[in-house]
């Protein structure tokens, strides 16, 4: 669980949450993308376009090229008797890779977007569908998502509790903004909230999910707006 503070402009919290997400499209894990802010939808048509692997290939030759040359200059700039001593390494070894790169000029291609499964969850969409539900002196708007990310767990074969249909792939999930306003939360804008502790039995619950889950999740909260 990546618990992420945005800062009032929303710059890089939102750019770690869309490479989060990217990544995941690229590694073929389905997605639940959860938000009272903007459309699912739109979030995922601004996720930055992966590099492909060839150009990646360039740019680590390039680098290496670079690398033997500035060694040679540095060989002959030290004195002799130290050349033949060996090497300390100060950097990764040549050709190892963790994650991918992403160009944050381009957008991500809609057919890589079609390859995988995604979910979505828009609370304005999900509070007019249905009826208004208040468990447990929690939220509403938190009570819903909650649901839904338990429904996709146990239906889409994530769940670890069942070994016999545990499937090998990960669902990563996405919440936007958690905490402001939008959802309902009156932490934001209150000094005596009427469910004081929505947030905190949310990420409660949803800690117990995830543990028991092929999941990971990221979520993004407006803290300067919380009192």
């Amino acid at each position: 669980l990546v618990f992420t503070e945005e800062d009032k402009y929303g710059l890089y919290s939102n750019l770690l949450f869309k490479y989060f997400l990217a990544e995941g499209v690229v590694c073929g894990h389905d997605l639940f993308v959860a938000s009272a802010k903007e459309l699912p939808d739109n979030i995922l048509k601004e996720l930055p376009a992966p590099l492909l692997d060839d150009t990646y290939g360039k740019e680590l030759g390039d680098e290496a090229a670079a690398s033997k040359s500035e060694d040679f200059q540095d060989s002959m700039k030290i004195a002799w008797r130290y050349q033949n001593l060996p090497k300390m390494e100060t950097s990764p070894a040549a050709f190892t890779k963790f994650g991918h790169y992403y160009d944050v000029s381009k957008k991500m291609s809609p057919e890589l977007l079609q390859s995988i499964k995604c979910h979505s969850f828009y609370l304005h969409e999900e509070l007019s569908s249905q009826p208004k539900m208040k468990p447990c002196n929690m939220n509403s708007a938190y009570a819903r998502l909650l649901q839904s990310i338990q429904k996709i767990i146990s239906q889409g074969g994530f769940d670890g509790s069942y070994p016999e249909r545990k499937r090998k792939n990960v669902l990563r999930i996405g919440i936007q903004s958690l905490g402001s306003p939008l959802w309902g939360d009156d932490v934001c804008c209150s000094d005596t909230p009427e469910d004081t502790h929505s947030l905190t039995k949310f990420l409660y619950v949803l800690r117990g999910l995830l543990r028991k889950s092929l999941s990971a999740c990221i979520i993004t909260v407006p803290a300067h707006l919380i009192q």
